[in-house]
């Protein structure tokens, strides 16, 4: 048995190893005929050697291969002016032969090729799609996502209302391991009721980033009055004024981010900025339409200010903090 699981959705790709294990026997013996090897680093002759041990008291011996096919992904180089783009012979070395020992491959061994995300015309994955059992796990989005929410909740014996669903996509995105932290938590929290939009603005961690927003839309917008609302709507929600300060902080810091790598694609902003949904990424891009790099510079000496007197006590931390979004919600910065 020959597998190849692959993709950015890491916990789907683990849940997915786990069944296989599952389907393998008893986990404990399973456990003691399992192997872990590096990818990267590893030797097709090291590679069969595993492969071709014997399964010590269970029917297979598993065989896991972390980061292998990664160490073939295409490269995109600029050729030289007059000069083309020239291939190896051969570009997978002495793991050319791997084709032809997996067709030989003992029956007790299970091979496994695990990986992150890699490209459609990666060599070794092309040379090897057809003798394997291929699976993409792409990071859920959209209506894809809201239906996995749906079902994992239903999956532990929950129910959840549409719109909490579609605020857990919209505040946590793609990242499943976070989601399922959370929705661990709600199911625990609610006890058998079904999960509402509000347990999941009290609860989810990720509502209190999302708050951030609005603050730093009413600063942006030189909405002095709005801005020092919402601040203490936040304290009364729980967020301390080091956290805010830390949070507006790094939110003017993806703005800047955002400006600066303008010309790269929406995907690839998602990934280099490393929010958390598409909703954080929307709201980051209209407010970087409102900044000039001038006006961040002033913004980031107004918040290095701001830090200096907290820690040197010349304000409380409150005072700093109010002092800093009426400053910054004014037309002087």
């Amino acid at each position: 048995m020959f597998y190849i699981l692959y993709g950015q959705d890491d916990f789907s790709l683990h849940q997915a190893v786990e069944g296989i294990k599952a389907d393998l026997g008893d986990s404990e013996m399973l456990a003691v005929n399992t192997s872990s090897l590096d990818g990267q680093h590893l030797t097709l002759n090291e590679l069969r050697n595993q492969c071709d041990a014997a399964p010590f008291l269970s029917s297979h011996r598993l065989v896991i291969v972390d980061g292998l096919l990664r160490r073939f992904e295409p490269r995109q180089s600029k050729p030289r002016p007059g000069k083309g783009i020239t291939k190896s012979k051969n570009e997978l070395g002495e793991w050319e032969g791997l084709a032809s020992y997996i067709k030989q491959m003992s029956q007790t061994a299970v091979l496994m090729l695990i990986e992150g995300k890699i490209s459609g015309n990666n060599p070794l994955l092309r040379k090897l799609s057809p003798l394997a059992k291929v699976k993409a796990f792409p990071l859920l989005r959209g209506r894809s996502l809201k239906n996995w929410i749906q079902q994992r909740v239903i999956n532990e014996n929950g129910s959840i209302a549409s719109e909490a669903v579609d605020l857990l996509a919209q505040l946590i995105g793609g990242n499943l391991w976070a989601m399922n932290n959370e929705i661990q938590k709600l199911l625990l929290y609610t006890q058998g009721r079904p999960i509402s939009e509000d347990n999941v603005r009290q609860l989810v961690s990720y509502s209190q980033e999302a708050s951030i927003f609005p603050l730093v839309d009413a600063i942006l917008e030189g909405q002095s009055g709005i801005a020092q609302r919402t601040l203490h709507q936040l304290y009364q929600e729980g967020a301390s004024p080091t956290y805010v300060l830390a949070m507006i902080t790094r939110q003017f810091r993806l703005i800047a981010l955002a400006k600066e790598l303008s010309s790269l694609s929406r995907q690839e902003l998602h990934d280099k900025l490393g929010l958390a949904s598409s909703y954080s990424l929307d709201k980051t891009l209209n407010q970087a339409k409102l900044y000039d790099f001038e006006r961040i510079k002033q913004a980031y000496a107004k918040l290095l200010e701001t830090d200096l007197d907290i820690k040197t006590g010349k304000y409380n931390d409150k005072l700093a903090l109010e002092l800093l979004v009426t400053e910054l919600s004014s037309s002087q910065v």
